[in-house]
């Protein structure tokens, strides 16, 4: 989906769900678009920053934070970062798979197998929170 068409389901979506894109929530997920793979907040507050002049950092915060209540992005906590959901519109546990040598990120719907690690972890008494899993390797075209 390139970036003009997922800006638009994007909207649609947030519509669908009660909520608003407004327009600093929409330039904040342009901005992040234009990374490929995993985006600090800090590069966001950068871009925003260079782009507006003054930004505060509790402003990016917070639309970050929208947009991964509304399943656009994904945080990756081990990261420190966010990652596109390229598939916002199904609920589901993404696996990000990220490449240690070119940077590129993937994410998949795995939630067959989360959700059947859940029930394991569930049958031990443990309460898991909420999470998308991350592997880290080698991309297809890194490994050849």
């Amino acid at each position: 989906m390139n970036k003009q068409s997922y800006l638009a389901a994007a909207e649609q979506h947030c519509l669908h769900r009660g909520c608003k894109l407004t327009a600093l929530r929409r330039h904040i997920l342009e901005l992040v678009l234009e990374y490929d793979g995993v985006v600090k907040a800090y590069q966001v507050l950068a871009d925003l920053q260079r782009e507006r002049g003054v930004a505060a950092p509790p402003t990016v915060y917070r639309a970050l934070d929208f947009l991964v209540e509304q399943g656009l992005l994904h945080k990756v906590d081990a990261l420190n970062g966010f990652v596109v959901c390229s598939h916002f519109e199904c609920n589901h546990h993404g696996l990000i798979l990220v490449c240690e040598q070119c940077g590129r990120v993937e994410e998949i719907d795995a939630s067959q197998f989360l959700g059947a690690l859940k029930e394991v972890t569930e049958a031990v008494g443990f309460e898991s929170r909420e999470q998308n899993l991350l592997l880290t390797g080698l991309c297809k075209a890194c490994h050849a």
